[in-house]
């Protein structure tokens, strides 16, 4: 089974994606000269993308920054540098800010990851990464939701200096098996009724925890250590608004 590993603590649970990624990104590390270094890693939202970009991030000591929408282009190369521990003037140009990003890629040898990239992507700033792995030939890790790859579309220097992209797959059983076992530990969770979480998550890790939470804390209330789905009578969290009352 492909996995990504989500961190709690000191204990993992192994679900899909990661394998891609970190393939992904040593081969973008390992990959000749001649070419190109950029990873796009996409999918939607929900679907453990920063949780894979994170155990990457740790496993191959990269540099990540996740993009905030309110972010400039300053404030990314200024947190980059945050990242990478570099002391910076708030009076540094963008162009001081590249080249000390991009002397510190070619000195550590280190992969970049961004996370949000559609934030920047939307900004029309997408040259200012290509710039700082045409300076370093540093592999550079694009993560963003499923339509990143027709939107780099419009900038033909960089999309044209993909090595890969890589889609996000959908939450597998195994990987809802795996969260319940790191996150629900004061009540047993049946196949049957995981399987119904599975289901209504539709993917989704994130809706996967949210519906392992509320079973068991509804476990907890009603005293019980195991619960299945003959036990289960409440509505799953689907995402979806509830239908207005009458």
């Amino acid at each position: 089974m492909e996995n990504t590993t989500i961190v709690n603590n000191t204990q993992t649970a192994q679900l899909r994606n990661v394998i891609s990624l970190l393939t992904g990104v040593e081969r973008a590390e390992n990959r000749p000269p001649h070419l190109p270094g950029l990873v796009c890693f996409y999918g939607p939202s929900g679907w453990g993308k920063s949780y894979a970009a994170a155990y990457v991030a740790n496993t191959k000591n990269a540099y990540y920054v996740e993009l905030k929408s309110t972010w400039t282009v300053k404030y990314l190369l200024q947190a980059i540098c945050k990242e990478m521990g570099l002391t910076y003037s708030t009076g540094d140009t963008l162009a001081v800010l590249g080249e000390m990003v991009t002397e510190q890629l070619i000195l550590s040898g280190r992969a970049l990851i961004i996370d949000e990239f559609d934030y920047l992507v939307d900004k029309n700033k997408v040259d200012v990464i290509r710039d700082l792995f045409e300076g370093s030939a540093a592999p550079v890790i694009l993560i963003g939701e499923e339509h990143l790859p027709n939107k780099l579309k419009r900038w033909e220097r960089t999309h044209g200096r993909i090595l890969d992209f890589i889609p996000a797959q959908p939450a597998s059983f195994e990987d809802a098996q795996a969260l319940r076992d790191l996150y629900c530990k004061r009540v047993k969770i049946g196949d049957d009724l995981l399987e119904e979480i599975w289901k209504v998550a539709r993917g989704s890790v994130r809706r996967i925890c949210v519906n392992l939470e509320r079973v068991q804390q509804t476990a907890i209330t009603m005293a019980k250590r195991e619960i299945g789905l003959n036990d289960w009578s409440e509505p799953f969290f689907t995402g979806d608004a509830p239908s207005r009352r009458v």
